[in-house]
């Protein structure tokens, strides 16, 4: 019977299939038919497990990509002293729901030192040569004018509070992804001129 509500349903036909049932539903107009009577849920910002290889790091690009949420990725170290400060921080602010209203986001760390991270060149690959880097993806791209390396900036709240927004803003248009967004191989593209 509860389904039969959210049905587009001719009223003729309705009353002869229900006679009796006028009291337990109402027959919609297929013109004024809704597709689905759930109300749209909000966004929610989503906190992955620490990336320690290259398929988990593809895995939450897909994943955020499909959701067209941007991935937020602070990569760390395990020596890094200033790391283990920006991440809680980071991540409270994330799970707290900063970002949601902009539309989400996705959130992990990047353990630079790990080994099978370090096999694959990651690093080079997204230009990460300062801890703690934090870096946007969206749409699988990244935002390499977005990127922060200054250890002021990632420890003030309100600048990541503010940077978190802005990242959660692009919805998959992407923007701000520099000479080699996208394509790891045009990193350098820049620096010898236009090709024809």
């Amino acid at each position: 019977m509860h389904l039969a509500r959210s049905l587009p349903v001719n009223p003729a036909l309705c009353g002869r299939l229900f006679p009796k049932a006028k009291a337990a539903f109402t027959c919609i107009p297929p013109s004024r038919a809704f597709l689905s009577t759930s109300p749209r849920q909000a966004a929610k910002n989503q906190v992955y497990a620490s990336v320690r290889n290259l398929d988990q790091f593809h895995n939450y690009q897909l994943i955020s990509s499909s959701s067209r949420t941007p991935l937020l990725t602070l990569w760390t170290t395990s020596w890094c002293p200033t790391c283990r400060t920006v991440e809680p921080l980071l991540r409270h602010l994330v799970e707290s729901g900063i970002g949601e209203a902009e539309g989400g986001v996705g959130y992990c760390t990047v353990e630079y030192d790990a080994p099978d991270v370090m096999e694959a060149d990651l690093g080079l690959t997204y230009m990460i040569n300062s801890f703690p880097t934090l870096l946007s993806f969206d749409a699988q791209e990244a935002q390499l004018e977005t990127k922060v390396t200054n250890g002021r900036q990632l420890s003030d709240r309100k600048f990541l509070e503010d940077w978190i927004r802005t990242e959660a803003k692009r919805h998959g248009n992407r923007g701000a992804g520099g000479p080699g967004a996208g394509n790891p191989l045009r990193i350098f593209s820049g620096l010898f001129g236009k090709s024809s």
